[in-house]
């Protein structure tokens, strides 16, 4: 029951943000003035969980750069005196330990969450998907961690969905309890018609360390990889399963438009940058331009200038 260990399958290609993610990590776009995944590590740390597991492939080394010291940029700060972007720089550093294990293949979320098997060992453990960023007042993760501690058992974040969206990620099925909790009996990936309901799993989960068995057993499913999915509602049958109703917002910042509603929130919640941001928006709103915008591209100018 002791919860202190959290997992981040970081080895997908970022197939859907190409080309930015040609060479990047999607992990390391910038949302603000951080990168995505250090939103998720921070979820992590004010959850209390401070045993982080980071799942990579070949070429995402700069994950584990921003989480190391660099020596060299420090003492650059330090000699010019730029005392408070070296906080900054020192705050990362020593924000975490991580821990990194190789996925050598991309077979699937399961099959990434697989090869932390040895590194979380026989506890409890979460699992964050970075892609989906949640703006909350509480960590979204110590929410769940509450439901978790009090059942014991297996659960994972829920949010309701559309109708119309439900045919775009895993849905629930069960009934809905008191506080937000949701009773799961079924889950359907990606169901095209009769949705057991409009309650879709997001990037959270809790998870007991017997999933690593079911894994281990689980074959090749939707796109010939190991799904997690098909994991779950296997681990479904052996007793209780819990959904919880996260408050919050949640963005998929993996994907283009998802990605710029998250950089416009966030940024409108940001400490220094909030007003100024917020005043340029409303500009934007209210005549359709601010002081000091960029004026429109003459086309026929440049074309001249080209001929």
């Amino acid at each position: 029951m002791n919860l202190r260990t959290c997992v981040f399958p970081c080895a997908g290609f970022g197939t859907r943000f190409f080309p930015a993610t040609k060479v990047i990590p999607k992990e390391m776009l910038p949302l603000v003035d951080r990168p995505i995944l250090q939103y998720g590590i921070e979820e992590a740390l004010g959850s209390g969980l401070d045993k982080l597991i980071i799942v990579m492939s070949k070429g995402k080394d700069a994950i584990l750069d921003h989480f190391d010291r660099t020596a060299e940029l420090e003492r650059s700060l330090s000699e010019r005196g730029k005392l408070d972007l070296l906080a900054e720089v020192d705050a990362v550093s020593r924000m975490a330990e991580i821990i990194s294990v190789r996925q050598k293949e991309a077979l699937g979320l399961g099959h990434a969450v697989m090869q932390a098997k040895d590194a979380v060992g026989n506890e409890p453990f979460a699992v964050v998907l970075p892609d989906d960023v949640i703006l909350s007042d509480e960590p979204c993760l110590l929410q769940m961690r509450h439901v978790f501690e009090e059942t014991g058992r297996p659960v994972v974040a829920l949010m309701e969905v559309s109708a119309d969206d439900t045919s775009r990620y895993g849905i629930v099925g069960g009934k809905m309890l008191s506080g937000r909790r949701f009773h799961i009996t079924d889950m359907v990936e990606k169901p095209k018609i009769n949705p057991p309901s409009r309650y879709a799993i997001i990037g959270r989960y809790i998870l007991p360390p017997e999933l690593f068995t079911i894994l281990g057993k689980t074959e090749r499913g939707a796109g010939g990889e190991i799904q997690l999915t098909d994991a779950l509602r296997e681990l479904l049958r052996a007793g209780d399963f819990y959904g919880y109703v996260f408050e919050g917002k949640r963005y998929d910042a993996g994907e283009k438009l998802g990605y710029l509603k998250a950089t416009v929130d966030y940024a409108l919640k940001h400490p220094t940058l909030g007003g100024a941001f917020h005043a340029y928006l409303q500009g934007l709103m209210d005549d359709g331009k601010t002081a000091g915008a960029p004026r429109p591209v003459d086309r026929r100018a440049g074309d001249r200038r080209r001929v």
